[in-house]
């Protein structure tokens, strides 16, 4: 990614981007305050996002939906309505990004189209308990939310967590329960995140719709796996670590650029390095994080650009340089369009290798400048359970990252470097702890703080012997 590409990224936003941002704050403020007495303030924000679908197949449905919520009549349907109609904006303001970004780094995408039924489709059990939470949420706001109406959740959650098909619903809605119930009461915080919240429960609203469910389009593909970029996503509940790799298939056909992830349950008490041991059920993919190895897969099942990740179809194979990878194979892997309900300026995370840059340390953070354009480092995005620190991006030469777009600006957030440390060049990655801690100060400041994870373990491994 040279500097000059960077100038195309701060060229001005794509057309229309604040609008929508705004009309989505409006709808957010009004879900703070809730819907069961739409005021005129919210009432005008419910019709400015009518008119931004209104030239869209949803118009008619959001327009109705808007007129019975401001009339007082707010039923699940509406609510469905609405969020369906504030997940389209949000990804149109998704597309409009990404198609920017991949004319700065000359990277081609597939476009995502339908799966096509071929046979029977999946009728999983009716979330009808999350969806009645979901709409009390929406009715009494955040401002209003306390703990009898968060006690609530346990069973729609429990019930959600019982179905395969309704798993990333019950997730989502535990997540989204914790950081309420983290808030409390919610009404004298002097500020709302209310944009989290509200995607929170736009995508709860909608993965919670019944119906039967038609699996998308899902390809078996085979080949070497060169792993880019370790992303890791931890919340109090759960952790995942995301993958971004470089796939060469066996047939052939052009490099693909995929990300694969695995995820684990967790408790808050379990963090930093300690979060690789959660999930000690996926050692190969483990070890080609530790080592740096590629890794080669038969038959996996690929989905558009995320690769559904068994451990009996990886193999581990010889040592691959990340780097070298970027370099080489990067600029011409052909990338795949997200799924609709994927799509989200939030969730922009594209691999980008950036070299020859310097550093400049600013009141906000740090700037990587190339060619004299700059762009800020998302230090705030560092794992605790990798290697990778501020300090060693401040000594860097070259950065391996996951370009983002967050608060109005493209970021670089650094999952590798090669900096230079006791005058010595090293490469430091996020995965370099997934088999154990390598750093020695590290790993003696764990082992005075005892194993948390064999700790709970242990408990409840006494628990289940009663």
């Amino acid at each position: 990614m040279l500097g000059t590409h960077l100038t195309a990224l701060h060229d001005g936003d794509p057309a229309g981007l604040a609008d929508a941002l705004d009309v989505a704050a409006g709808f957010d403020d009004a879900l703070t305050r809730g819907l069961a007495r739409v005021g005129e303030t919210d009432a005008a924000a419910l019709a400015a996002l009518a008119g931004a679908v209104a030239a869209t197949p949803l118009a008619d449905r959001v327009a109705e939906a808007v007129g019975k919520v401001t009339a007082g009549s707010v039923a699940e349907e509406h609510l469905a309505v609405l969020a369906g109609a504030r997940t389209a904006l949000f990804g149109a303001a998704h597309d409009a990004l990404l198609a920017r970004l991949d004319a700065a780094l000359g990277r081609e995408r597939r476009p995502w189209t339908p799966a096509t039924a071929t046979g029977p489709t999946e009728v999983t059990a009716d979330p009808a308990g999350a969806r009645a939470w979901l709409h009390e949420l929406a009715v009494t706001g955040w401002r209003g939310v306390d703990h009898e109406l968060l006690a609530a959740a346990d069973a729609p959650i429990e019930s959600a967590l019982a179905t395969l098909g309704t798993r990333r619903l019950a997730v989502l809605l535990d997540g989204l329960a914790a950081e309420l119930r983290a808030c409390v009461p919610v009404a004298t915080m002097p500020q709302v995140p209310s944009r989290r919240w509200a995607d929170l429960w736009s995508r709860g609203m909608l993965l919670a719709q019944a119906g039967p469910v038609t699996p998308g389009a899902v390809e078996p593909v085979s080949g070497r796996l060169l792993p880019l970029a370790v992303d890791v996503h931890e919340h109090d509940t759960a952790v995942q670590v995301q993958l971004h790799a470089v796939l060469e298939p066996t047939d052939g056909s052009p490099a693909r650029l995929v990300r694969t992830a695995v995820s684990a349950a967790k408790v808050d008490t379990i963090s930093g390095p300690a979060l690789w041991q959660l999930l000690h059920a996926h050692p190969v993919l483990l070890t080609a994080l530790a080592e740096r190895r590629a890794v080669t897969v038969d038959d996996l099942p690929l989905h558009g650009a995320d690769l559904l990740w068994h451990d009996d179809a990886v193999r581990p194979g010889e040592p691959a340089d990340p780097f070298a990878t970027a370099r080489v194979l990067l600029p011409a892997a052909v990338a795949s369009a997200a799924p609709p309900l994927d799509r989200h300026p939030a969730v922009l995370a594209e691999p980008v290798l950036l070299e020859g840059y310097t550093v400049h340390d600013t009141d906000g953070g740090l700037e990587l400048e190339l060619d004299g354009q700059r762009i800020a480092v998302a230090v705030d995005r560092l794992p605790s359970c990798g290697p990778v620190t501020p300090e060693l991006v401040a000594g860097s030469s070259a950065c391996l990252g996951l370009a983002r777009w967050d608060a109005g600006r493209w970021l670089v957030q650094p999952v590798a470097v090669r900096s230079t440390v006791k005058r010595k060049v090293v490469e430091v990655h996020n995965g370099d702890w997934a088999c154990g801690v390598t750093d020695p100060k590290v790993a003696k400041a764990e082992a005075r703080s005892g194993d948390v994870v064999a700790v709970l373990r242990e408990r409840a491994g006494r628990l289940l012997r009663r």
